[in-house]
């Protein structure tokens, strides 16, 4: 294959990521092609990396995660980027990350073991909302009376926070108590990410430091 071909198929990766709006895999992108003209997986991949290489010094950069590549503004531009939209970033609370990084680091898990590791109980918000956003999913139910649901992470989990897996994850020996868990996943979030301010007399709703 010449290299014009390369750039083509380069310019229409770089067109499909920037509109997709989300991770494309390899085969997503291999079926943009005419099944006649469709690159081998073998030619997608140093595509990819030709593409990786075309994003050195440039405000963006191409991202692989779980679910696939996609480009994305580098992290040390966000706070600049971050000023074009007057919408105020998403809080997370303390006991959301806690809650979040124990589902993380101990899958599958149930609501009633959070809550027993984390000494409170584990608000009903908390749940729905790491459910709605799709970063944890029910897997199955704990083989106990009332089978209480167990949950775990979901690639959107790991989409969102920029891992192609859970071994990217700091190991559980090296983190010392929840607060710290709760910084390492804060490490691995969007620019946008912020802490919800702590909630009069609900000390579950405290923000981390």
């Amino acid at each position: 294959m010449n290299e014009e071909h390369l750039l083509r198929i380069q310019a229409i990766t770089e067109a499909a990521l920037l509109t997709a709006g989300k991770p494309l895999s390899l085969e997503q992108l291999r079926e943009l092609f005419a099944e006649d003209e469709r690159p081998a997986r073998q030619v997608m991949e140093h595509v990819m990396m030709l593409l990786e290489s075309a994003c050195e010094g440039r405000g963006f950069e191409l991202k692989k995660v779980a679910s696939g590549y996609r480009l994305q503004v580098r992290e040390e531009y966000a706070p600049w980027v971050g000023r074009l939209f007057e919408e105020k970033p998403q809080r997370y609370s303390r006991a959301l990350l806690e809650t979040l990084a124990l589902i993380a680091y101990r899958q599958p898990i149930t609501r009633g073991e959070i809550e027993d590791i984390r000494g409170v109980t584990v608000s009903s918000n908390i749940i729905r909302t790491l459910l709605e956003r799709e970063w944890v999913r029910v897997v199955g139910h704990r083989d106990v009376p009332g089978r209480p649901a167990m949950y775990a992470t979901t690639k959107q989990f790991l989409d969102y926070f920029n891992l192609v897996g859970l071994d990217q994850l700091p190991p559980l020996s090296e983190v010392r108590d929840l607060e710290e868990i709760g910084r390492e996943i804060e490490k691995n979030m969007q620019a946008e990410i912020e802490f919800e301010s702590p909630a009069s007399g609900d000390s579950d709703e405290q923000t981390l430091h």
